[in-house]
């Protein structure tokens, strides 16, 4: 038998093109994943190529899995170590479709599906469940059909085994089991069926990719057969759990990092998990999003303002509904929703994460917890900013009693103000200037989704309390007609985005670093860290800080060593190679306008 190409298949829908091996070739090759190289460089009918890597699928079969971009006659050309397949000369059709595109990173920190010059804003709301391919079949189709119905449109999930026990996938490292790939994609299948976006981690931390697999040779294999597998899929690629536990973790994500956008012929979108933050990795130039596995607002909030690319948060709180903690996480669904819009008016895309049914730390999922109070919440949420144009939302600072998200654009008239979200967490006076126009305003209940609409005002100051203060609210402020002109429009993008320059000098620089005053810290006597505000302004009467550290010899990146304006340094053991070292602490200062400063320090460090 020789190959089959599939039948007329609707743009940007999975095309499988199956190979299969003679007798002969299979006793030449007993163990294709390791021997057989196949691929083939497609042609779409606007002379556009693509190349995309084949994988094996078990006994004789060979698959080289595509997804066509437009409609038409699709030509493509196999290479191969099989010469009766080397240069063959093959095509397909694709028939029109009506898919929105691809997902990708637009208008600096947002979303967008793209597919040639048209635009569909993307409002990423995701949820966890590590274990997606190792669960009960009907259990995991209970969880993805409650999350569809809740209107999440992305799962997290690790595509091996966890550690400790039985490992499926890779029986040896030179030897996947297809059938429990086979089983994973007809999974994606499902999650995509539902329009839900599969975040694919390849692997758990503590060192489980390269413990499994120990050389380079054995990690750029695997690399090479997930994305053959999955890249035609809706997925994105999220590297490993978290890249900080392993050895030399930043130049294994890098190496895994360019391989997928070497491999991938859809660029889909590529980062990693953290115990932090990802943002040490973006300087390498592989990761299109920043992901963040923290609550803290100052991280988040800092960030935004020095990282031009999207956030998404996949950590921000695990709820607790019911199933118990899991490795300590886990909080009621009050404290999670006010987590998540805290990451939300940092500018963060949320992951949602239930101890009953992501999995977390190994802990059992069960489909019951799917139902849960946050996770409803999770829903309101999405429907609130699903009325906005979130896609060009930035935080905004001229508020008192809130944080707030804003849109302002710069006119031939000067600067007019669009739309204002205001979360109030302690309910109290809010005040907040805008640019003076004439606005609808409305508080929003973030528990039930139930609006109260205020009296219309004209001016540049909004003055207000919450209907009550039994709970935190959200104050919604904005200009109907001036948002339904820019629907009508079709404008994706009514302005630009532009990063500020942080501020470096010394004698510019509002604060000072006060602690620690000497030049030596120890690993084994964490230091207490302090900074002082050396001009007292306006501006300066609320800071929020960030403390980093940095070997910067041993290229391992940046790590989050504190926040806040005092406390104790957390400097992580694997910060270094070796020991004594000189570690640079930079503190970033960000005053109540959003301007960010930054100053450095160098210290020897010792163990």
């Amino acid at each position: 038998m020789g190959q089959t190409v599939c039948p007329p298949t609707p743009a940007f829908s999975p095309c499988d093109i199956t190979f299969e091996l003679s007798s002969e070739e299979t006793t030449a090759h007993p163990n294709p994943y390791l021997t057989v190289v196949l691929e083939a460089e497609f042609r779409s009918p606007r002379y556009r190529t693509y190349r995309v890597p084949g994988f094996w699928d078990g006994g004789q079969r060979l698959v080289i899995r595509f997804k066509p971009m437009e409609a038409g006659t699709w030509v493509f050309r196999v290479s191969s170590n099989i010469a009766r397949f080397n240069g063959k000369e093959l095509q397909f059709t694709a028939t029109e479709s009506k898919s929105p595109g691809f997902l990708r990173p637009i208008n600096v920190h947002h979303w967008a599906w793209v597919n040639e010059d048209v635009r569909t804003p993307h409002l990423w709301m995701g949820d966890t469940l590590y274990p997606f391919g190792y669960i009960d079949r009907a259990a995991f189709e209970r969880i993805v059909d409650a999350r569809a119905a809740q209107k999440f449109n992305h799962i997290r999930g690790v595509l091996l085994p966890r550690p400790g026990g039985p490992q499926r996938a890779y029986p040896s490292a030179d030897r996947p089991d297809p059938a429990v790939f086979r089983e994973i994609d007809e999974r994606v299948r499902y999650l995509n069926s539902k329009g839900i976006i599969a975040d694919l981690l390849l692997a758990y931390g503590d060192g489980q990719l390269t413990s499994l697999f120990p050389s380079w040779e054995q990690r750029e294999r695997y690399v090479r057969y997930v994305v053959a597998r999955y890249a035609a899929f809706e997925v994105t690629w999220q590297g490993v759990e978290a890249f900080e536990t392993y050895e030399n973790g930043r130049a294994l994500l890098k190496h895994i990092g360019q391989l997928l956008k070497k491999l991938d012929p859809y660029q889909r979108p590529r980062s990693t998990g953290t115990l932090a933050t990802s943002s040490p990795l973006a300087g390498d130039e592989w990761m299109s999003f920043v992901t963040y596995q923290s609550p803290d607002d100052q991280l988040g909030s800092i960030e935004h303002q020095l990282f031009a690319a999207p956030f998404v948060n996949l950590g921000f709180a695990a709820e607790d509904g019911g199933a118990g903690k899991a490795g300590g996480e886990g909080v009621d669904a009050d404290a999670f929703r006010r987590r998540l819009w805290n990451a939300t008016v940092s500018g963060q895309y949320p992951t949602f994460s239930n101890t009953g049914t992501s999995g977390l730390c190994g802990a059992a999922v069960d489909p019951r917890f799917a139902d849960s109070p946050a996770a409803r919440q999770m829903g309101i949420w999405f429907d609130f900013f699903s009325r906005t144009r979130h896609w060009e939302l930035e935080p905004y600072f001229d508020v008192d009693g809130g944080r707030a998200l804003a849109l302002e654009r710069v006119t031939q008239d000067g600067t007019e103000g669009i739309e204002y979200i205001i979360y109030v967490e302690k309910p109290g006076s809010v005040e907040i200037l805008v640019q003076k126009r004439g606005y609808d305003a409305e508080w929003f209940n973030p528990i039930t989704g139930e609006r109260t609409k205020l009296k219309g005002f004209k001016g540049d100051r909004f003055t207000g309390t919450p209907p009550d203060r039994a709970h935190d609210w959200v104050l919604h402020i904005y200009r109907e007609g001036r948002l339904e002109g820019l629907r009508r429009s079709y404008k994706f993008e009514s302005r630009a985005i532009l990063m500020q320059e942080i501020e470096q000098l010394p004698q510019r620089t509002p604060f000072e670093v006060a602690a620690p005053s000497g030049d030596a810290l120890s690993l084994s006597s964490p230091a207490k860290f302090a900074a002082r505000v050396t001009r007292e302004t306006r501006a300066t009467r609320a800071m929020t800080w960030l403390w980093t550290g940095e070997v910067t010899p041993d290229q391992r990146g940046y790590r989050v060593i504190g926040t806040g304006r005092e406390g104790v340094f957390n400097i992580p053991s694997n910060i270094a190679s070796s020991y004594p070292a000189a570690l640079a602490v930079r503190l970033y200062g960000m005053n109540a306008n959003g301007k960010v400063y930054s100053l450095i320090r160098v210290y020897q460090l010792s163990k």
